[in-house]
């Protein structure tokens, strides 16, 4: 595949100006991460752990793009990697700093998702932790493929990772007493729902399903 690495150089250049726009975001959201009212949000509130959790259910995602931009020269799932490393990468390093701001630990023993309002009746299994992750063997199969096979199963993993980061995101954003944590979680649910609609005709056009 050295004509997909080749082609990724572009990508990785602008990686430089990228990081000065992360930095500052980040930066900015830490100062204003501060609760609008009530004090500081508990090891287990709901804005501790979804900050947690996403932080691990994005990292996912990052590691899968970093994946898929190696394997395939499809410039437009190429593309929509590079999108999904720069955001995601950047949400997480938001969500990890608020902890830091909050004193908070980045570990939890509690289980993934005790949180929400409700029990999601999920098993994890794997290195699948919670819904939508992909499991370790389906990230060996991402390492493993090439070309167009390589891009249609990232973008089914992708979306079944999404869909489960919208209903994380969804419910911090009822759950949330930050106003800061309510807003990122709302974000996260229009862009991902976007991108699960944008991946679905980026499936359709290459004669496969939504799922693996």
């Amino acid at each position: 595949m050295t004509a997909a690495r080749g082609a990724g150089r572009p990508l990785l250049a602008l990686a430089g100006g990228m990081a000065l726009v992360v930095l500052a975001a980040l930066a900015f959201t830490l100062l204003t991460a501060r609760p609008s009212s009530g004090g500081t949000p508990g090891t287990d509130s709901p804005d501790a752990g979804f900050a947690r959790d996403m932080a691990i259910h994005h990292q996912q995602a990052v590691e899968m793009s970093l994946i898929v931009r190696d394997r395939t020269d499809d410039e437009d799932v190429r593309s929509l990697a590079y999108d999904v490393i720069n955001t995601q990468a950047n949400q997480r390093g938001m969500l990890l700093g608020w902890l830091d701001v909050w004193r908070l630990p980045k570990s939890s023993s509690e289980p993934p998702m005790g949180w929400m309002a409700h029990d999601m009746g999920y098993s994890p299994h794997d290195g699948s932790l919670m819904p939508g992750m992909a499991t370790n063997a389906e990230l060996r199969r991402l390492g493993a493929a090439e070309g167009k096979a390589a891009a249609v199963l990232y973008l089914q993993l992708l979306t079944a990772h999404h869909k489960g980061g919208v209903e994380m995101a969804a419910a911090a954003a009822d759950l949330a007493r930050t106003d800061q944590v309510r807003r990122l979680a709302a974000g996260m649910v229009e862009g991902q729902e976007a991108e699960i609609r944008l991946m679905a005709d980026m499936l359709a056009a290459r004669g496969a399903s939504p799922n693996p």
